[in-house]
């Protein structure tokens, strides 16, 4: 038997709030659509661009679980745009597994990035990143990820539980497909406390204040064995001064 402990999340009002004083904030579906100012049906129309990622062929334990899309922008304000397509790096201090790789990803459509609900996407949470550190500009990194069960198990974070390097992290759960197992643990940076729940609401968010939190998501399986499933998720992050690596 799985159990799966709901994640706690807050109103929209209490979401800046919250990440301040506890270093993370979950909202629910209806809120992150509020808080977007975009219909369902609109981030609806985005989730079948998971289904055209890539794998993902820098995993160093030899899974072939995961597969992506990456691409970089600037957001100043209001003001968006997409900056050319480039390396992810991060160093070893924040990925042991694979930190101080250059790794090329093939970008998000640009059909997706010309959506107005990608672009609310991105401006929101770098709106979020203001108003927990200041307003500037931010660095946003995106990834889709899709996490599947081609190996018998997948593993959203085989790195373990990690910072980014990063002021703000937001992760969005896009869609969970005949699977268990995918839980969302949040610990202190510099502390014992933390927190475990489950994502399980398309468009569901999670943000991070990654200067004070670790975070990881536990392995999936499928509900059924032997059949292929997988976990979608959206991973926006905010950098001041540069890109990580410049």
């Amino acid at each position: 038997m799985t159990t799966h402990f709901p994640p706690p999340c807050v109103p929209l009002a209490h979401a800046d709030a919250t990440l301040a004083r506890q270093g993370f904030a979950l909202l629910d579906a209806d809120s992150v659509r509020q808080w977007l100012d975009v219909p369902a049906q609109e981030l609806a129309a985005l989730q079948p661009s998971w289904d055209d990622l890539c794998s993902d062929g820098y995993l160093k334990d030899g899974g072939r679980y995961r597969k992506r899309r990456h691409s970089c922008f600037v957001v100043e304000g209001p003001l968006l745009r997409q900056v050319p397509h480039r390396v992810h790096w991060q160093p070893l201090e924040y990925n042991a597994l694979h930190g101080g790789m250059q790794r090329w990803f093939e970008p998000i459509s640009p059909a997706v990035v010309a959506t107005r609900a990608w672009q609310r996407l991105l401006l929101q949470t770098a709106a979020a990143a203001s108003a927990l550190k200041g307003a500037q500009t931010w660095y946003v990194e995106a990834h889709q990820f899709r996490i599947d069960t081609t190996d018998g198990i997948g593993r959203p974070t085989p790195e373990g539980a990690h910072r980014d390097g990063m002021e703000l992290v937001a992760v969005f759960l896009v869609q969970r497909h005949g699977i268990k197992g995918g839980e969302s643990r949040v610990f202190e940076a510099h502390g014992p406390s933390g927190q475990r729940f489950t994502l399980s609401q398309p468009w569901s968010l999670l943000l991070l204040d990654d200067e004070r939190v670790i975070h990881e998501s536990t392995p999936i399986q499928p509900l059924e064995p032997g059949v292929l499933c997988w976990r979608d998720t959206l991973v926006l992050t905010c950098r001041s001064g540069n890109f990580q690596g410049d």
